[in-house]
Parts: structure tokens; C-alpha cells; sequence
């Protein structure tokens, strides 16, 4: 055995161990039962994928700390499930050379394309309220994101005045929110489906809320009116990014496309609306 192969071997050893232990704490910290019955059956298999790759290294291997930490906080913060698959993405990008250990053990790439299907089986039965619900999330980020960055360039335009801009923002963005979160009341209590429909009105007021405040937030603190704009559409496009990168890894959607489709009716709804903010301006003859 080559250097370099056994070095594969050890890799491999290593990310089986240390996510058979991620699980493993995982499991011992949900309080679904259903959720720590799949935990500890993939915790278990890993622990056979590391014996496996023992029996060809022969040596043991400690589990890499830092990944077990990171992905457990992970896990805990974001949902066991946007965890679980991050972590899963990361083992894929692992610089392991499955081919050259092939060479050596043909049954290797059958066993990981085996073992991969497994766990994904798996894991896409964890039951998670964060994912029954982030319909719901959908709902109230996509609204609010349109509605109130085009409302606030209009705005900056028409008014001219960072604090009339803020407060009628605050005003037409909770308003807003009030109203979708009834709405989604009603749309889900008519449709019949599993969703508590007071949950998932929650759900959808509270990603409304939080995201009027973030974007609303520029015009209280930045006296310059285009700074503030800027910043307020730089804070959109993040939330953008960031909860389409969870979308993406959570529910296995792919993520470029999304990203640039929500971020450029974002972008579009704000320019229309400044050339809106502009004529109410000249219209109604509002002075600088």
C-alpha cells in the first residue's frame, strides 16, 4: 500500500468516526423520538464504516474535534436537518480519491454509492418543524424583501427625509406583515392540511417582521438618503443569499437560480418604484 493511498484510508477513517459521533451527540440532545431512532441508526453505520476502513489501515483514529463541533452548533442553531446535509455536502468536497482506493479495494465505490443512498434515505425522514413550516418563512421573506425595498426607494425619492421614510416604512412594512399573517391564517386553515394554521401565520409574521426591521434599519441610523438606500438594498440581497443557501442545502433545491431570480425581482421592484418615487415627486411638486 502506497503512502498516498493510505493516507485516503486514514481521511476516510477519520470523517466516519467523527460524523459517527456528531450523531451520536445529536441524538442524545433531540427530544423527537422518532428523529433520535434515525440518529443513532446512522451514527451506528458510520461506526461500521470506520471499522471497515480499520480493518485495511489497521490503527485507530481520533475523531476530528473541531468538525464535531462545528457541524453539532450547526445542527443545533439551524435544524438538524440543514446540519445533517451540510455536513453530508462537506464529506462529498473531502479530498479523498475514491478511484485510487478502488484500485486497491474494487468494492469501494459500490459500498459508498450504497451507503450515500442510505443516508439520505435517512435523513430525509427526520421529522422537523423548521422545514413542515418554512413554506411559511417563504412567504413572509419573499413579500416583505419585494414589497418594502420597493416601497422604501420609492420612498427615498418622494419624501427626502430619513425619518418620514423610516416610519412610513415601519408603518406600511407592519401593516403588511399583519395582513399576511392573517392571510396565511385563513389559506391554511382552508386548505386542509397538516400545518397548525396559527403556527405557520406565526411563521410567516414573524420572517415579515424581522425582515422590515433589517431593512428599515439603515434610514435610522445613516443620514445620507442614497447610503441608506444602498445599504438597505446590500441587506436585501443577503437575506436573499443567505436564506436561499439554506433552501438550497435543507431541501435540495439548486441554489444559483433561485438566488438570482429573487434578487433581480428585488432589484427590478425597487427601480420601478424610484422612477415611481421620482414622478409623485415632480407631481406633487416636493422640494429637496
Amino acid at each position: 500500500m502506497t503512502a498516498n493511498l493510505k493516507n485516503d484510508l486514514l481521511r476516510a477513517q477519520e470523517n466516519e468516526i467523527t460524523e459517527h459521533y456528531i450523531y451520536q451527540r445529536l441524538a442524545k440532545h433531540t427530544k423527537h423520538e422518532g428523529n433520535r431512532a434515525i440518529l443513532q441508526g446512522i451514527a451506528a453505520d458510520e461506526k461500521k464504516h470506520y471499522e471497515y476502513w480499520r480493518q485495511h489501515t489497521g490503527q485507530d483514529v481520533q475523531p476530528n474535534r473541531w468538525r464535531l463541533c462545528k457541524y453539532y452548533l450547526i445542527a443545533q442553531i439551524f435544524g438538524l436537518t440543514f446540519g445533517v446535509k451540510l455536513m453530508e455536502q462537506g464529506e462529498k468536497q473531502a479530498q479523498i480519491n475514491y478511484k485510487a482506493i478502488a484500485t486497491e479495494l474494487p468494492e469501494v465505490l459500490e459500498i459508498e454509492k450504497d451507503e450515500e443512498a442510505h443516508e439520505n434515505k435517512l435523513i430525509n425522514l427526520i421529522n422537523e418543524e423548521k422545514l413542515e413550516y418554512i413554506g411559511s418563512v417563504v412567504l413572509g421573506l419573499n413579500d416583505a424583501l419585494v414589497e418594502l425595498t420597493g416601497a422604501l426607494a420609492g420612498l427615498t425619492l418622494a419624501l427626502q427625509n430619513s425619518r418620514l421614510i423610516a416610519m412610513a416604512g415601519l408603518i406600511t412594512g407592519l401593516a403588511a406583515s399583519l395582513s399576511m399573517a392573517v392571510s396565511e391564517y385563513l389559506s391554511t386553515k382552508t386548505e386542509g392540511v397538516k400545518k397548525n394554521p396559527l403556527k405557520a401565520s406565526l411563521y410567516t409574521g414573524t420572517a415579515y417582521i424581522g425582515t422590515v426591521i433589517l431593512l428599515v434599519l439603515p434610514y435610522l441610523l445613516i443620514s445620507n438618503l442614497y447610503l441608506a438606500m444602498g445599504v438597505t438594498l446590500f441587506l436585501a440581497i443577503c437575506i436573499i443569499l443567505v436564506f436561499t443557501y439554506y433552501l438550497a442545502v435543507a431541501k435540495d433545491l439548486p441554489f444559483k437560480r433561485r438566488f438570482g431570480e429573487m434578487a433581480l425581482l428585488s432589484l427590478s421592484v425597487a427601480a420601478i418604484s424610484f422612477g415611481i418615487g421620482f414622478v409623485v415627486r415632480l407631481a406633487f411638486g416636493i422640494e429637496a
